[in-house]
């Protein structure tokens, strides 16, 4: 696997400008994460990662139900409350399928289709990008 140079020196300048202690990219397959130390002493970069998927590892097949916009993926209304859906679950086109905010607003996000849940791409709390694949339906 190749790693564009240029990407990581962007994302180590958004840090710097952004004043972010981190910062992450995915793009398909690769997954590019930036991080520095939030000592004051220290404005090194500690660790670049870009795992791929391997031979072993294969992309879940099905109908992928991305966000429709940029934001924090949350998969329950408000904190200790039921999530809205489940690994399984079978779900119909329009149901909501997670909340994604945005500037203080609370986004639903309906699915675009029929289908069981196969998996959950995103974690509670996640940055997600526009486009980016947060459930796959089988």
């Amino acid at each position: 696997m190749k790693i564009d140079k240029n990407i990581i020196k962007e994302l180590t300048d958004y840090l710097n400008e952004f004043n972010l202690t981190e910062i992450e990219y995915t793009d398909k397959d690769t997954k590019i994460k930036v991080s520095k130390s939030t000592s004051a002493n220290s404005n090194q970069v500690l660790s670049v990662t870009a795992p791929a998927l391997t031979n072993n590892e294969t992309k879940t097949s099905g109908i992928e139900v991305t966000s429709p916009i940029i934001g924090t993926a949350y998969h329950s209304p408000e904190p200790g409350s039921k999530k809205f859906v489940e690994i399984g679950k079978k779900i119909k086109k329009g149901e909501t399928i997670m909340i994604v905010e945005a500037m203080k607003t609370m986004n639903h996000v309906p699915s675009t289709a029929d289908g069981i849940v196969k998996e959950i791409c995103v974690e509670d709390g996640q940055p997600v990008e526009y486009g980016q694949t947060i459930v796959i339906l089988g």
